[in-house]
């Protein structure tokens, strides 16, 4: 039977169709034609492509043996929107739906549409004697044996919703109850608003996909739109790409300043939902809290306005959100696992931070309604099996271009595969646009002993090696010789896994890694000599934050939700009226109206 009572929760699939038909032959692996994307670009990407579409498979069957019928997708479902990509995602979703009784409900995120008109795609694939082939859709970029294909172009609003019309972004028959921000219309001309520059000389009336859905009696699925595109200021063709900012770094931030009309529908909501017994969860593909729960210092003080940092929202969002009633929230984008907390005056918010099914570490979450509230349980995909007609086109390239085999390509298991992955994309992109070079230069080769030179001076240990040793019970020569890259390798497993990471580290690890966060969390005793002195203190200080936040956080999260605590008059009183745009509920939940309106066609 069904779990009429528990969803799944899946952010980031990022799929790849590995049988798309751009207009060239692709690989043949025993038998098999494949499109496949290069390692060269995998590599440098902070998500896996191929091994996409076997974790979806996987992912949704581990769903149906366990009965649950409801899925969320938590944006970032394609690789990067493809025309061709949208239509065999929707087939697959359609096959499931159709033979095991699945319902999904989509939301866009940053890599599935873009702005009003879409943007072109360019990707690398494997080419049948192993060299790159370059696909795009811009005739301008293919040049010189490169290809030209339609299908390689990402839509924008509404096209690029069209695929995954039936997963929630429409009304379905089997759904209770459907609204938009805007009443319970679903043409697309009624779910639009307009927005501007601040210089006021783009204007332009979009289309946003947020929606109410009510699966099953008494669960109601708040799914937020916060893909936002901003006009910039100047003078552009209307809908190119260049006259708008891409939603990558924007989310809720931008949220609060383009779209302020979706505070009162979400205000509107909570209250509706509190009168009439309704259970809430709020859905967008970008968190509202910061989802390493400050952690993410540590990339501020190392790397500056990195990706990481230049995403956080602001803590007027939370306050925002917690004014209107809302008390969890689920995010993806970080490809992160994290549970962050808000308390205020007028109550508290969780944001749920979703990993991805591409990159470390590859899991999804679970919710079930309990009578007081929700049990959150997460499902990893470690234990994978690697399909390895695509480990052989990895080979393949690598003979063609002459590089050794990475260690990603002999990986049994997705855990494996992904952790190789991450130590590349180390090495390949961190190192080389985040890392100071004189760092990287002066360490790459280096190991634990190196580092303990470079540290012992600044603390009030002779021998630090040794006091480290004696802390975990090793033998020094044995903990000298780690090397300093796997370290890193560990420090991005803990940053990005959590507690999920304990499953990759083993214990002596974990407890080197205290001890050497502890270590330099404190003040040295002296200023650091050198930069590479200065980054290693700060770096090795993340892990005293990653461990404290893992050994607090757990697998299975049982959240009590609560009443609404003293919301604004405005705020709780529920609507009948379909449309819910009042200034006063605007400025009561406390946002800030910038740019937008809602708005007809």
């Amino acid at each position: 039977m069904p779990l009429q009572n528990t969803i799944a929760v899946i952010a980031d699939i990022h799929f790849h169709d590995l049988e798309a038909d751009f207009g060239f032959s692709g690989i043949m692996i025993d038998g098999r034609r494949m499109v496949v994307r290069t390692w060269s670009e995998t590599c440098k990407s902070t998500r896996v492509f191929n091994e996409s579409a076997p974790a979806l498979h996987a992912a949704l069957r581990i769903l149906i043996d366990q009965g649950i019928r409801h899925v969320v997708l938590l944006g970032d479902y394609s690789d990067d929107g493809q025309r061709s990509t949208m239509r065999r995602l929707r087939a697959i979703l359609l096959d499931y739906e159709k033979e095991y009784g699945l319902k999904f409900y989509a939301l866009p995120g940053n890599h599935d549409i873009f702005g009003p008109a879409g943007r072109h795609q360019t990707k690398e694939f494997i080419g049948s004697d192993g060299s790159g082939i370059l696909i795009s859709s811009d005739t301008k970029r293919t040049q010189n044996g490169s290809i030209t294909s339609e299908d390689m172009y990402c839509d924008g609003y509404p096209v690029g919703l069209q695929p995954m019309r039936e997963f929630g972004y429409y009304r379905q028959p089997s759904y209770i109850h459907w609204e938009t921000p805007f009443g319970l219309s679903e043409r697309d001309e009624d779910r639009r608003y307009e927005i501007w520059s601040p210089d006021g000389k783009n204007v332009y009336n979009l289309m946003d996909a947020s929606y109410l859905v009510e699966p099953e009696p008494g669960l109601w699925l708040l799914m937020i739109d916060a893909n936002i595109f901003e006009p910039r200021n100047g003078t552009f063709v209307p809908g190119e790409e260049a006259a708008f900012i891409d939603s990558t770094a924007a989310g809720w931030n931008a949220l609060m300043r383009c779209k302020p009309f979706l505070i009162d529908w979400i205000a509107s909501v909570t209250a509706r939902a509190k009168a009439s017994g309704k259970a809430l969860l709020a859905f967008s593909h970008y968190p509202v809290l910061d989802p390493f729960d400050g952690t993410s210092a540590a990339d501020a003080a190392l790397f500056g306005e990195n990706n990481v940092v230049g995403r956080m929202p602001q803590l007027l969002v939370a306050e925002t959100l917690i004014r209107c009633g809302v008390e969890v929230h689920f995010s993806g984008h970080f490809h992160a696992e994290g549970v962050t907390v808000a308390a205020m005056e007028h109550g508290e918010i969780r944001n749920i931070a979703v990993p991805s099914l591409v990159a470390y570490p590859p899991a999804l979450k679970t919710v079930s309604l309990t009578d007081t509230g929700i049990v959150v349980d997460t499902i990893s995909l470690n234990d994978m099996r690697m399909e390895k007609s695509i480990s052989a086109a990895y080979r393949h390239e690598a003979k063609r271009t002459g590089e050794t085999d990475e260690k990603a390509f002999a990986a049994d298991d997705y855990q494996t595969f992904l952790v190789a992955h991450l130590r590349s994309l180390i090495e390949h992109r961190y190192f080389k646009k985040e890392w100071p070079q004189i760092v990287v230069q002066s360490l790459i080769d280096q190991d634990l002993r190196s580092v303990c030179g470079v540290l012992g001076p600044g603390t009030d240990q002779s021998n630090l090696l040794l006091h480290l040793a004696e802390s975990v019970g090793l033998p020094e020569a044995d903990l000298g010789e780690i090397s300093l890259i796997d370290i890193i390798v560990d420090w991005y497993c803990l940053r990005q896994g959590s507690q999920l990471a304990f499953g990759t580290i083993d214990q002596n690890r974990l407890d080197l890694y205290q001890a050497l966060g502890r270590l330099c969390s404190k003040q040295p005793s002296r200023a650091p000599e050198s930069e590479t002195e200065r980054f290693l203190w700060i770096f090795f200080s993340g892990f005293d934050d990653f461990l404290k936040r893992a050994y607090q956080s757990k697998n299975r999260l049982e959240i009590p939700l609560k009443s609404p605590r003293e919301l604004p008059p405005v705020l709780a009183q529920p609507k009948t009226d379909p449309l819910w745009h009042t200034s006063e509920a605007t400025a009561a939940a406390g946002a800030i109206i910038l740019h937008s309106k809602p708005g007809g066609s």
